[in-house]
C-alpha cells in the first residue's frame, strides 16, 4: 500500500490543467441540470373557428429602406397580429436594424427599428458586424424576440422581450446555449408553449455539418436544458409542431438536398427520434397547426425561390397534400421566400414572406381559402 503524502506532486501546469478540467467538468454538469420539479407538457394554445371568407387581404407592409428580409409573425395576447424583420444595411442606411409593427384595424402600423447594429454592440458591448433571424412569440405576458447577432467572435442568439406589446423592450442578453461556446447557432422558427411557464426553442448548431437541438428555456429566457434532433442526415432549421401534451413533430430542411428531415418526440422535447424523411416537391419551412387541426406548411416548391406555396397536412403529419401555389414569377428577380405564419384571434391566417429582396408581403386569408378559390 502507498502512501499519497509521499508521492512527488504534480508539475504547476498539470495541477493548473486539472483543475481547469473539473470546473469545467461542474460547468457543464450543471448547466444540463433540468429543473424536475414537473414533467415537460406542451401547452396547447385553443384555436378560434377559422372564417368562412376566402382571401381577406393582401399587401406591402411599409417601407423601410430598399431591403428586407426573415419576417416573424405572433399572435398578441389579445389577439392581433405583431411581426419583427430584418433589413439590411444599404449604401443610404449603414446598418442593419430588426423592425417591429403590429397589424390592427385592417393596417400595419408604422414600423420602428427594436435594435440595430449600433445599438446591439452597445448593448452587448461587443462588436456586431450584422443582424439577422428575428424570431417574435408572445408567451403569456411577455412578448420574446430572438435574434441574431454576427461578428469577430462568431454568430450567436441573442434575446431580448417588452412587457407592453412592443412598445418598449429590454436590454439585449446572450443565449447561453451552450456551457463553453455559444457561436454557430441558427433560429429560424418560434418556440412552443409548456404548462410549467416554461418555452421549447428550436435552433439549429451549424458546426461540422450542422443538426437541430431543443433548447427549454425558463421564462426568462435562461436555458434548464437541451436536447439534440437525431436525422439520417446533416439537417437544420427546425419548425416543431405539438400534436398533444407529450408528442411533437419536427421538420428540419437538408442544407444541399431535397426534402425534409423528420424527428419526433414524445417526452415533450426531452428526448427526440428520428423518423423517415418525407419530400413534399419542395422546401417548406414555417407550420402552424390550422383551426381544423389539420398542418399547414409554407415555402418554396419546386427549386429555387421563385415559387412560394402552401401545403396541407394531416393533424400527426403522416399525410400531406400537393402543394397550392401562392405566387410565382419566372423572372430572374423572382424571389418569394422565408414564409411566417400566425392565426390571429378571429381565427384568420396570416403568412408574411420576403418579396424580392425589397420588402415583405402580407396575406390574410380563412382556412376555407386553402381548400378552394384562386389566389
Amino acid at each position: 500500500m502507498h502512501d499519497a503524502s509521499s508521492r512527488p506532486p504534480l508539475p504547476g501546469h498539470l495541477r493548473w490543467l486539472a483543475a481547469l478540467a473539473f470546473v469545467l467538468t461542474l460547468v457543464a454538469a450543471g448547466w444540463r441540470l433540468p429543473d424536475r420539479n414537473t414533467t415537460p407538457a406542451f401547452a396547447l394554445p385553443p384555436l378560434a373557428a377559422s372564417p368562412a371568407a376566402g382571401l381577406i387581404s393582401q399587401g406591402m407592409l411599409p417601407g423601410v429602406g430598399s431591403s428586407a428580409a426573415s419576417p416573424s409573425l405572433a399572435r398578441l395576447a389579445d389577439g392581433r397580429v405583431a411581426i419583427a424583420w430584418r433589413s439590411a444595411a444599404t449604401a443610404a442606411r449603414q446598418q442593419d436594424a430588426i423592425w417591429f409593427s403590429v397589424f390592427e384595424h385592417g393596417a400595419w402600423r408604422q414600423p420602428f427599428p427594436v435594435s440595430s447594429t449600433e445599438e446591439a454592440a452597445g448593448s452587448l458591448f461587443a462588436h456586431v458586424r450584422q443582424l439577422s433571424e428575428p424570431v417574435l412569440f408572445q408567451h403569456g405576458s411577455a412578448l420574446h424576440l430572438w435574434f441574431a447577432v454576427s461578428g469577430a467572435g462568431g454568430r450567436s442568439i441573442v434575446h431580448t422581450r417588452s412587457d407592453d406589446d412592443g412598445e418598449s423592450w429590454q436590454g439585449l442578453a446572450r443565449v447561453a446555449a451552450s456551457p463553453l461556446a455559444n457561436t454557430d447557432l441558427r433560429l429560424r422558427h418560434p418556440p412552443l408553449a409548456m404548462t410549467d411557464g416554461s418555452l421549447g426553442l428550436p435552433l439549429s448548431q451549424t458546426w461540422l455539418g450542422g443538426h437541430g437541438e431543443w433548447l427549454r428555456l425558463d421564462a426568462a429566457g435562461k436555458v434548464l436544458e437541451k436536447s439534440r434532433m437525431p436525422t439520417a442526415s446533416a439537417a437544420l432549421d427546425p419548425a416543431v409542431i405539438a400534436i398533444d401534451a407529450r408528442q411533437a413533430l419536427a421538420l428540419l430542411r437538408h442544407p444541399q438536398q431535397a426534402g425534409l428531415q423528420l424527428a419526433r418526440s414524445d417526452s415533450a422535447g426531452e428526448h427526440w427520434q428520428g423518423a423517415p424523411a418525407i419530400d413534399l416537391g419542395g422546401s417548406p419551412s414555417a407550420l402552424l397547426r390550422l383551426p381544423s387541426g389539420r398542418l399547414l406548411l409554407a415555402g418554396n416548391a419546386g427549386q429555387g425561390r421563385g415559387t412560394l406555396a402552401v401545403w396541407i397536412g394531416s393533424a400527426d403529419g403522416s399525410a400531406w397534400q400537393a402543394p397550392r401555389i401562392i405566387e410565382t414569377a419566372a423572372d430572374a428577380r423572382a424571389e418569394f421566400s422565408e414564409p411566417s405564419l400566425a392565426i390571429d384571434g378571429d381565427g384568420r391566417i396570416h403568412l408574411a414572406y420576403a418579396w424580392r429582396g425589397e420588402g415583405i408581403r402580407h396575406l390574410v386569408f380563412g382556412e376555407a381559402w386553402l381548400d378552394g378559390g384562386q389566389p
